[in-house]
């Protein structure tokens, strides 16, 4: 479908230039002077991290078995920032793919600069600057997200990268400057597989995250 080949052409690889991400997940004491945009920002709460040292690990441990490579590396992040929560986590970049998806789509800008990194939003930016210099209309429902997992996570230096595979469902069709349709389907549901990384600076007291990466998942 158009509208996830012109997401993935957009955001494609990293040049490993990217400034530290910020704003995707902002805590419920971060809303200074935004209750404009309190509306479009993914909130997740902070856990409490004032537990004793053998239950540091037990939600990670809860979320992915002891042992495995994605426990480990969870682990390791959880080392970084103490915050840190996987099904917290997980649930806030559910909210985020729904957002950015229908984000694109609508050509709302305003929503993808809180929600990617500077380098992404421009590619974004650029993709909907074309479409709207031909003339085209995007129109699409975001039906659900079926299945949401963390498959990968990392830690480089002081950048935290989290990779998430998304199974979703979309109606979305494209039309040009005639009304014609171009792309897509308007009424039937496609299923979109896909994987999408986050990240973070875990060295600053911001605790949020962009999308900085993303593929498809083929089977």
């Amino acid at each position: 479908m158009l509208i996830f080949f012109q997401l993935r052409s957009v955001l494609g690889r990293r040049t490993g230039n990217e400034k530290p991400p910020r704003d995707l997940y902002t805590p419920r004491d971060a809303a200074q002077n935004d209750t404009a945009d309190a509306g479009k920002v993914v909130t997740l709460p902070r856990r409490d991290v004032n537990g004793e040292e053998e239950d540091r690990f037990s939600a990670i441990d809860a979320f992915a078995p002891a042992g495995t490579p994605l426990n480990e590396s969870l682990r390791a992040l959880n080392r970084a920032d103490a915050s840190f929560d996987p099904k917290e986590f997980l649930n806030g970049a559910r909210m985020a793919y729904e957002m950015i998806v229908m984000a694109f789509a609508d050509g709302d800008r305003k929503t993808l600069k809180n929600l990617l990194s500077r380098e992404v939003y421009d590619g974004f930016d650029a993709a909907i600057s074309d479409r709207e210099n031909k003339g085209e209309k995007m129109k699409s429902t975001f039906v659900g997200i079926d299945k949401a997992e963390i498959t990968h996570a990392e830690t480089k230096g002081s950048e935290a990268q989290i990779t998430v595979r998304i199974i979703s469902q979309l109606i979305s069709a494209t039309y040009d400057k005639n009304d014609a349709l171009i792309d897509g389907d308007a009424e039937n549901v496609a299923e979109v597989n896909d994987l999408w990384t986050f990240a973070r600076d875990t060295r600053s007291r911001d605790p949020n995250w962009k999308l900085v990466a993303t593929e498809s998942e083929h089977e």
